[in-house]
């Protein structure tokens, strides 16, 4: 009885650090939270069930954006008529992806989210110093740009159960040239939509595990609030961030395909 009441504490301890890595990763690039919370839930905290990890990791991440969200708004750094028109189409893709995704085998899903962070560690490496324009905005000019990348980056999103941070950061940055610090605050609008967007549709199968999902939220708002902060003294040295973030990328999808490859 002792036992299984150390390992339950043990577990719990587990999902709280998970929470508070994976809302300090948002907090302080905009992304990564999803992109971590996957695997941590998988080979971590043990989930055997890789669409309830996609599910619940959904829920807690668009939960965790929203409370990283709070700080940047009050810092000024969110870009409200991009999130406006980006938010919206990725919600519309995200419905369309969730739907795919459920329908592939979970580990052939993980593998292929593996080699999607890949992909994205090489583009994060190969844009880390791109600076921006201080008074970047959404325009005319730009807008179409704005709305395809919100609804493939929304696609991509429901398929994996993933916020897409790490996709929309990028996205944004490309699609407006404007600061990384803008696009971090401006990206967790849409984190937060598509999350809740990919899990309700996960919901909705019978895939989200509340308790744990709600000790993940627990986590990322502490985690959330001092990647926040971390984010407002470190804007100077964005390329050494990515730098870093990148190389976490690489090393959580090498172990992911050797995991997945050995699975199948």
């Amino acid at each position: 009885m002792r036992k299984r009441a150390a390992e339950r504490i043990v577990h719990i301890a587990l999902e709280l650090a998970c929470g508070v890595l994976i809302g300090f990763t948002l907090g302080l690039i905009g992304g990564g939270g999803s992109i971590l919370a996957v695997p941590l839930m998988v080979y971590v905290v043990g989930v055997e069930n890789a669409h309830v990890a996609i599910g619940t990791s959904a829920m807690a991440v668009a939960v965790n954006a929203l409370a990283g969200l709070v700080s940047h708004a009050r810092a000024g750094t969110v870009k409200w008529k991009c999130a406006g028109i980006f938010a919206p189409c990725g919600v519309a893709g995200a419905f369309i992806g969730a739907a795919f995704g459920k329908a592939v085998n979970g580990e052939k899903l993980l593998l292929c989210f593996a080699l999607l962070m890949v992909v994205v560690g090489v583009l994060m490496l190969r844009g880390r110093r791109n600076k921006g324009e201080a008074g970047a905005a959404c325009n005319r000019q730009n807008m179409p740009r704005v709305m395809m990348a919100g609804a493939g980056t929304g696609v991509l999103s429901g398929f994996f159960g993933i916020g897409g941070g790490f996709l929309i950061v990028p996205a944004l940055i490309a699609c407006t040239r404007m600061p990384i610090l803008n696009a971090v605050g401006t990206s967790l609008v849409a984190v937060a939509a598509l999350g809740a967007s990919t899990a309700l549709s996960y919901m909705l199968s019978g895939y989200v595990d509340w308790v744990m999902g709600l000790l993940f939220v627990a986590g990322g708002v502490i985690g959330s609030f001092l990647g926040t902060r971390a984010a407002k003294r470190l804007s100077g040295s964005g390329p050494a961030l990515t730098t870093f973030f990148a190389c976490v990328i690489f090393t959580v999808a090498a172990y992911m395909i050797w995991k997945s490859l050995a699975a199948l």
